[in-house]
């Protein structure tokens, strides 16, 4: 009998994670490997916030925070979410996490019982099924194709909806794709959820500030008041302000749910670093120009990618609306053989090819829930993407 719990069958390591760590680890042994797994922006966090962090340390801020969060930054929560969303919230009806990951595990925690169901649009963030799992909650993944840009339809929510379903997550702009669901698109799906008034809608929002080619993000309680009640926010300040290791994310919605989640984190970590809390004060109610210029790199490097993935032979790649992922169909590679005379069978053994031959490290597609793709994060300096893309495309050129 093992020592260890059997809850922990029920879950990956995240996959993501695991190959960022493989890069460095094969980097350490003299390789040269391009990591693009990470979700991490390489641009440093800005200044004026990390002046606010020493700003806090010298000021002694630096004990015990509520498992809410700070007020102050609460309530910079609550303006973030006034003045960018249009919604209105409370500080009582805020959250602080250490990062967006334990947001949604405290909502699960508190909220799914055994059996109840989550509807997960494919692809999907890797941890969203896998909390559902520890949770002993059911996933339901929908699988949206890249013939609907990888959004969920109204068609599909309304056949996965059942007397079971507890939650529906939506995640816009997507990680994986970078695809973002528009005004119309929400409407469309906040129509079907009217009609079933059991179903919660957890909606990550994660990167909403990196949006390109005029794409306007909305959240679904911005578009449809009426599902604000059963509507869980969540967003955070690790992509967009360029603060990863900060940890700190949050949720925004029902009084009775946020209570809930503070009952469940005062026995966990009782809350992230009071330092981040006071440093992410600044980020919310701060400059923001960093921003715009930010996502002008990001755009180039996006245009970048997708240009050299679509020259690559058997390689099918959208352009995205927001985030910093590109998620390229390899359709047109499973069968072919290496030239050792390996067969290309699925897209990990694709991305496994890719890393033993060129050195580049990206993320096989079913790690994310839909098959045959692969995940490259153009979160990183512009002549490694292309050095990438190059290693990529001679890698296709020379399967047979």
């Amino acid at each position: 009998m093992s020592f260890l719990a059997d809850r922990l069958d029920l879950i990956k390591p995240s996959p993501t994670v695991a190959v960022n760590t493989k890069a460095n680890e094969l980097k350490a042994e003299g390789r040269d490997v391009i990591g693009l797994g990470a979700g991490e922006p390489d641009f440093d966090t800005p200044e004026h916030i990390k002046e606010a962090a020493y700003a806090a340390i010298r000021e002694g801020k630096t004990k015990y925070a509520s498992p809410a969060g700070i007020i102050e930054l609460r309530k910079a929560i609550c303006d973030k979410l006034k003045r960018d969303n249009g919604l209105t919230y409370t500080p009582d009806q805020i959250q602080v996490g250490c990062g967006g990951k334990q947001t949604i595990y405290n909502a699960f925690m508190a909220t799914v019982n055994p059996g109840d169901e989550v509807i997960i649009p494919a692809p999907y963030w890797v941890t969203y099924p896998d909390l559902t799992m520890l949770c002993e909650g059911k996933p339901v993944v929908v699988n949206c194709t890249q013939d609907s840009n990888f959004k969920l339809t109204p068609e599909q929510l309304r056949a996965a909806i059942t007397p079971k379903t507890k939650w529906l997550v939506l995640n816009s702009p997507s990680n994986p794709t970078g695809s973002g669901y528009s005004k119309e698109d929400l409407r469309a799906l906040a129509d079907v959820l009217l009609e079933h008034e059991h179903v919660w809608i957890m909606t990550d929002d994660m990167y909403e500030f990196l949006v390109y080619d005029g794409f306007e993000f909305a959240t679904i309680a911005q578009v449809e008041p009426k599902l604000y009640p059963r509507t869980l926010t969540l967003n955070g300040l690790s992509k967009a302000y360029c603060m990863t290791g900060w940890r700190v994310g949050y949720a925004a919605g029902d009084k009775d749910l946020i209570k809930a989640m503070n009952k469940l984190q005062s026995q966990s970590t009782t809350s992230t670093s009071t330092i981040s809390q006071w440093a992410s004060v600044t980020a919310l109610n701060g400059d923001h120009a960093f921003i715009e210029e930010n996502n002008k790199v990001f755009v180039q490097r996006r245009d970048l990618v997708v240009s050299m993935l679509n020259q690559a032979d058997g390689i099918d790649c959208l352009t995205p609306q927001g985030a910093f992922y590109v998620y390229p169909s390899i359709k047109g590679l499973i069968g072919k053989k290496t030239p050792d005379g390996k067969v290309i069978e699925t897209d990990e053994d694709f991305v496994t090819y890719l890393l033993e031959t060129e050195g580049v490290a990206a993320v096989h597609g079913e790690a994310f829930g839909l098959s045959p793709h692969f995940r490259i994060s153009y979160a990183t300096a512009t002549e490694l993407l292309e050095e990438a893309c190059m290693r990529i495309q001679r890698a296709c050129a020379a399967l047979t």
